[in-house]
């Protein structure tokens, strides 16, 4: 069975309990080391984009770009923080930015 492990707000963490996956709510500060905990268990991690923006650009943008575990931006409820721009994010990994 795949190991999926949410990390972000609470409302949004008990959606993602019910389907399955394991949950954290990092407090202010700990979002790195709640990612670097979720990288070493799980093969899926979603980070809410609150939670991604409270995470070091260079720890975040390793962890996106490593082939496992696959980790992905979704959006919170709320909206506050923009999810990246994920064809942007491919156009310029495979060389095709304008």
């Amino acid at each position: 069975m795949t190991v999926v492990v949410y990390l972000g707000d609470e409302v949004s963490a008990e959606g993602w309990r019910v389907t399955g996956a394991r949950v954290r709510t990092p407090a202010e500060g700990e979002a790195g080391a709640a990612l670097r905990a979720a990288l070493a268990e799980a093969e899926l991690v979603l980070l809410s984009s609150t939670v991604a923006a409270a995470i070091d650009t260079r720890t975040l943008q390793a962890a996106l770009a490593a082939t496992s575990p696959f980790v992905l931006v979704v959006p919170d409820p709320w909206g506050d923080v923009p999810v990246p721009d994920l064809a942007a994010r491919l156009q310029a990994q495979l060389g095709l930015e304008a």
